[in-house]
């Protein structure tokens, strides 16, 4: 089923989805100071591909201020306009029934992606 759905997905928005996150984490990459932001995006973009059968889970074992200036920094570079395309994908597919498993896991990734730090990619 999880198959399926990601098939799915894929015409649904998350092809479009992956591909900002990726080309997003080429340019983030350009600078010595982008690369922790370009590899969190990778595993965005890895999770935008993908998303049934996967959670996200708050990464407990993380002290410290960095998970927090590293997702101010984020949602200044562009994590906002990344989240208000899942943001726009998700109502879209809410309107329907049929879209509604879709939408929600737009709005997760939408979730997700204002701040990614401190955050792990799990499958079920």
């Amino acid at each position: 089923m999880n198959l399926l759905g990601n098939l799915i997905w894929l015409i649904f928005g998350g092809l479009i989805a992956a591909l900002e996150y990726f080309i997003s984490s080429i340019a983030l990459m350009v600078t010595i100071i982008g690369i922790p932001f370009g590899l969190q995006t990778i595993k965005l973009g890895i999770l935008a591909l993908w998303p049934f059968g996967q959670e996200v889970r708050h990464r407990q074992s993380s002290p410290g201020c960095l998970n927090l200036v590293m997702n101010i920094l984020w949602l200044l570079i562009g994590g906002i306009w990344i989240s208000l395309t899942h943001l726009a994908f998700g109502v879209l597919l809410a309107i329907t029934i049929i879209g509604l498993p879709f939408a929600r896991q737009h709005f997760k990734l939408a979730q997700l992606t204002l701040t990614p730090f401190g955050y792990d990619i799990h499958t079920k």
